[in-house]
């Protein structure tokens, strides 16, 4: 009876805190977006003099209009490289066409610009979350010193008319992160040589591992074979811990179907940097049957990744969760039926890991370029990103396992049954 008195409280310390990213996962539709628990409302504006402020680090949910601009400020200081990631996401219903999207620019108080950057539906012709990364870089000849600077957001192309209509608004979710200047100056250049060779397919049995509804609650991946199943219209997102120096593959294979026909992005994998900022994507096609989509090779991530030109190459600049994010096409529905479709994931991760630059400040979200022990462990196949949920991260954050808890609670019960029951101890049982 002791013993089982013992287990409500053991319960309340692994379960999960209210509001965790994973119950916004769970709460989450087939074809809904998670967004990140305890995201700050922001309203932009019109005009630039009315803008919503961002401060690095928080996450903030909005909305965005069919036309017109909306205008954010977020003030920063002439060390920081600053990145504004805005996720849009459409009605699951809505009607959109391969142009459609949205635009994410920064400028300075004086209007020059410092980056543009656009995301679009592509082939699926899909309602799906997309994400435009807009970014002031220290160190470069514009934009430059401190200040406030203004993100401007915007959607692309003219939608279509019916029952979703180009005038519904479509949710957002921006989460501005800072990155600080190295503490030694060092190359200014992105190295030359890298193996860009696709390598083979990893092989073995797929486990199985159901994604996230949205970046706050990516499900982690360490190398291997995934397996999952997704619905037409469905987007899940997963992150894979990559350090300095390693290297990320993946395809993603999509099942075969007894339907007959082709579809032209039948199933997208885009994969993302650990500010979500695109690095690149495939697009199937689908005939019914079993395929492949495969990303193009991307280089080991080092620091002087960004002086290079190609956006696969400059986004791979730093070590941190780099997410893959699987969409499979509502337009499905229409040749190849409802499903669930049977989708695989090949994850690699090769090279040698070393040590990032020493940086002169700390980025903002303080752990964002950071490969933790945790990370490796929720990544793994028995990992907490295997099924433990929220409950579990506790224990792995403690350093703790259950059973290591359950036999401290027991410890800990049988010790007092066997000492004087002085008032000191009563008062202060220990864990």
């Amino acid at each position: 009876m002791a013993v089982m008195a013992l287990l409500p409280g053991l319960c309340a310390l692994v379960s999960p805190p209210a509001g965790t990213a994973v119950a916004a996962a769970a709460d989450a539709g087939p074809d809904s977006y998670a967004f990140a628990p305890g995201a700050r409302t922001v309203a932009g504006a019109r005009v630039a003099t009315d803008a919503g402020r961002l401060e690095p680090g928080s996450v903030y949910r909005g909305s965005l209009p069919s036309s017109g601009r909306l205008y954010y400020r977020i003030r920063l200081t002439a060390a920081d490289t600053a990145y504004i990631p805005v996720t849009a996401v459409p009605p699951a219903d809505a009607t959109v066409s391969s142009t459609d999207g949205i635009s994410v620019s920064v400028q300075d108080a004086r209007g020059a610009s410092c980056s543009y950057a656009a995301a679009r539906f592509g082939a699926a012709q899909s309602p799906r979350p997309v994400t435009a990364l807009g970014q002031r870089e220290s160190g470069r000849t514009v934009c430059q010193g401190s200040g406030t600077y203004y993100v401007i957001v915007q959607r692309l192309g003219t939608g279509s008319a019916g029952t979703a209509g180009p005038a519904r608004r479509w949710d957002l979710e921006i989460a501005p992160a800072t990155e600080p200047r190295p503490a030694r100056a060092g190359a200014t250049t992105a190295p030359r040589t890298w193996d860009s060779a696709t390598p083979e397919p990893l092989g073995g049995e797929a486990r199985e591992r159901s994604g996230g509804a949205g970046f706050a609650s990516a499900r982690p991946l360490d190398q291997g074979v995934w397996r999952t199943e997704l619905t037409p219209g469905e987007t899940r997102f997963y992150k894979v811990p990559v350090d300095w120096g390693r290297q990320l593959h993946a395809s993603a294979e999509l099942d075969g179907s007894p339907g007959h026909g082709y579809l032209g992005g039948a199933l997208d994998l885009s994969l993302y940097n650990p500010v979500r900022g695109y690095v690149e994507d495939v697009a199937l096609g689908y005939t019914g049957a079993r395929r492949p989509a495969v990303l193009a090779p991307v280089p080991p991530v080092e620091y002087d990744n960004r002086y290079a030109v190609p956006a696969a190459v400059t986004s791979v600049r730093f070590a941190g969760d780099y997410y893959l994010v699987l969409h499979l096409s509502a337009q499905l529905t229409g040749t190849f039926g409802r499903g669930p479709f049977a989708v695989t994931l090949r994850v690699r991760v090769a090279g040698q890991a070393h040590a990032g630059p020493q940086y002169a400040g700390r980025p903002v979200p303080g752990d964002v370029f950071t490969v933790t022990g945790q990370d490796r462990q929720a990544a793994l196949p028995g990992g907490t990103g295997g099924g433990g949920g929220p409950a579990m991260k506790m224990v792995a954050a403690a350093g703790l396992g259950l059973g290591t808890l359950l036999l401290v609670g027991l410890g800990g019960w049988a010790l007092a049954a066997r000492r004087p029951q002085t008032r000191a101890s009563a008062q202060k049982p220990t864990a």
